[in-house]
């Protein structure tokens, strides 16, 4: 069994309230720590409700925040300003997790949904030593060719977001028809009145944009273990730079899973038989790595060991 959600707000640099939540086993010392990045206008405590008790009944703690803008966080609805913020913002409530007393002989795991694909790329691109690995489902971190604008296009919408930020004038499909498998889950879905379901906002398109640019061009850069997980009938993201990313990536420890039949929403899109072999995936990959310990944990504690020799001298 796990722990139900507990809930609290934290306050970010910009005096903002961010709601964030978690998920613990409710028998011992979790075996990891794994930090949710949502999608792009989700949020954490409902939709991914299940995710995080599946992960808690697993022997994980599991950590989730509603980025500024989404869910139950202060902010405009759907709008982000600056995605260097969502990233300041997750990392600055991730790693005060991390730092506990009780957490920092634990293995720190990112996973990330869609636009929190990018969000995990970034924190790891933000402190590449600091996380042991990564959860990528679906990940948003190449805008396809065929949808991305030109460049005076972009020069344009770039001025236009910063005078009007807000304007909801990007014309999308609904995604929640294109995303997620289970009628039930499209009603829930638009039934949550967390979840922004406006046209996306010109500031925000503009900062997907800027930000699925500068991952596509540092794929090779990224080198943490990663387990990417696609399925190959998504309509929301392309499973091909999913295996781009597998192909471009530096780690030496890297998995892509493909999923015949299955769409965007693998995490709680999808009907019970095929959440369960996710899942599998999912959870056996991170007992594989958490068994053993990495060089990480090896480093700190060494460092600690010779903080301590010295203190006694």
């Amino acid at each position: 069994m796990a722990s139900e959600a507990e809930i609290k707000y934290d306050e970010n640099s910009r005096g903002l309230k961010l709601f964030a939540c978690r998920w613990l086993p409710a028998n011992g010392s979790p075996k990891a720590l794994i930090f949710l990045c949502h999608g792009y206008a989700m949020e954490c405590s409902i939709t991914m409700k299940s995710t995080g008790t599946r992960l808690a009944k697993a022997g994980f703690a599991v950590y989730g925040i509603d980025y500024e803008g989404h869910g139950k966080s202060e902010g405009v609805p759907g709008l982000v300003m600056n995605f260097d913020f969502v990233i300041d913002d997750c990392s600055q409530h991730f790693t005060r997790i991390c730092e506990k007393a009780e957490n920092k002989k634990k293995m720190r795991y990112l996973m990330g949904e869609s636009m929190g694909g990018a969000v995990a790329l970034l924190l790891h691109r933000k402190k590449p030593e600091y996380w042991d690995g990564a959860i990528l489902v679906a990940p948003m971190c190449k805008i396809a060719e065929e949808m991305k604008p030109n460049t005076m296009v972009i020069s344009v919408l770039s001025a236009l977001s910063r005078v009007f930020p807000s304007w909801r004038i990007v014309p999308t499909p609904d995604i929640i028809d294109l995303a997620f498998k289970v009628p039930k889950v499209r009603e829930e879905i638009r039934a949550n009145r967390y979840c922004y379901k406006g046209n996306p906002r010109l500031r925000t398109a503009y900062e997907l944009l800027r930000v699925s640019t500068e991952i596509e061009q540092s794929l090779h850069e990224v080198s943490l273990p990663f387990i990417v997980l696609h399925g190959e009938e998504d309509q929301v993201t392309d499973k091909a730079v999913s295996k781009q990313l597998y192909d471009e990536a530096a780690s030496s420890d890297k998995t892509l899973k493909s999923y015949p039949e299955m769409w965007h929403g693998l995490l709680y899109g999808e009907p019970p038989q095929n959440l369960q072999i996710v899942f599998s995936d999912i959870i056996g990959w991170i007992d594989q790595k958490s068994r053993y310990g990495n060089t990480r944990l090896e480093r700190e504690l060494k460092e600690e060991h010779e903080h301590l020799f010295k203190s006694d001298l």
